[in-house]
């Protein structure tokens, strides 16, 4: 994981971070409209994003809002795929 990663393509960041199994799925999260960044609707998938950027991304189960602290060169394991993030909002934990 690198801090400051300047930029990164959205789908991407989100396989990278984890938050679909494969990058065809994160695009098709993008493309079906299931994904905000920083309250707008994301509208392709090399849309660039990096830290300071909010995302609001409609799962299966539930929404998830999170801020993106950093990127990643490669998909790595869950524990640092969480470095990437900082969620805010309902499943925000305690004390953030």
């Amino acid at each position: 994981m690198s801090g400051d990663c300047g930029r990164q393509r959205l789908d991407k960041w989100l396989w990278f971070a984890r938050m679909a199994r494969t990058r065809a799925l994160a695009q098709e999260l993008i493309e079906h409209g299931y994904v905000r960044v920083d309250g707008r609707k994301a509208q392709q998938v090399a849309r660039q994003v990096g830290s300071g950027n909010v995302l609001t991304i409609a799962l299966a189960q539930k929404v998830v809002v999170l801020e993106i602290l950093g990127c990643a060169e490669r998909r790595g394991s869950y524990p640092e795929a969480q470095k990437l993030y900082r969620l805010i909002g309902p499943d925000a934990p305690e004390g953030e």
